[in-house]
């Protein structure tokens, strides 16, 4: 796992509630589809204690709040670049 990508993203009742069951599925297709996963570990985590700012994953230890299915595509393009999109 040395040097990749940490991405962990909330499984607690309140982000799974309010849409990361969702996220986790376009994550991991966004993943898949940019042949990125060699880079990344993506795996869930428990409560991050901020469930008012739900859904929220965590990319190599900075948050990001209120997400839904654009904005953390947004995020993955910032940090991968949309050249690695095979679209």
């Amino acid at each position: 796992m040395e040097n990749r990508i940490d991405i962990q993203i909330c499984l607690g009742s309140s982000c799974f509630s309010r849409g990361n069951k969702r996220l986790v599925k376009v994550i991991e297709q966004y993943l898949t589809e940019r042949n990125l996963r060699h880079l990344v570990y993506f795996h869930g985590a428990h409560c991050f204690s901020s469930c008012d700012q739900g859904p929220l994953i965590s990319i190599d230890g900075k948050e990001y709040t209120g997400l839904n299915e654009d904005k953390v595509i947004m995020i993955l393009d910032g940090i991968f670049g949309k050249t690695s999109s095979g679209v």
